[in-house]
């Protein structure tokens, strides 16, 4: 059984296609073949159903129950969800004894506390009494020239883009 299983993983030896019995691939290769011969033999395809223990097992329909009952590749993934269970077990038993700190927010409270002036872009709020007549209007400044403006709407053509014209 060892050998057999060492010898499973050699990349570099041969195996047949179940699409195409002229087909020889090397291990390493032998997924990919199976994707793109697939598609190539769709009649074979049909006729073959796949292993859900390893997919490079093509086992023809009427033989799939019984190769899931003997699939070496079973025992496998049934020792990994024995493994996993038992270190789920194992995990379980060490429970976290973290609790959520306190907390010193109160939204209703802070309501309560705010001013009835709303927020309006280009004031500014200084600390202390916040009556209407203490907020400033900025002024709004801009980076141009004097006597330049904002245009109202940008043109349909930028002047910087050719469009597509070699000047």
């Amino acid at each position: 059984m060892e050998d057999t299983y060492i010898d499973s993983l050699d990349p570099e030896k041969l195996l047949q296609c179940p699409y195409d019995k002229n087909h020889q691939i090397r291990a390493c290769r032998f997924p990919y073949h199976l994707i793109k011969c697939r598609k190539n033999h769709p009649d074979v395809a049909n006729k073959l159903a796949t292993c859900p223990f390893n997919a490079r097992h093509q086992v023809p329909r009427a033989e799939i129950s019984h190769h899931i009952s003997s699939c070496d590749d079973k025992s496998c993934i049934e020792q990994d969800v024995v493994n996993q269970t038992r270190n789920l077990g194992q995990e379980t038993l060490a429970e976290s004894t973290w609790q959520c700190p306190p907390c010193d927010e109160d939204w209703d409270k802070d309501l309560w506390e705010q001013t009835s002036t709303p927020f309006v872009w280009g004031t500014a709020r200084f600390s202390g009494n916040n009556s209407p007549a203490n907020n400033i209007v900025m002024e709004h400044k801009s980076n141009l020239a004097s006597g330049m403006r904002v245009p109202k709407s940008l043109p349909y053509v930028l002047p910087w883009k050719n469009n597509g014209n070699a000047q």
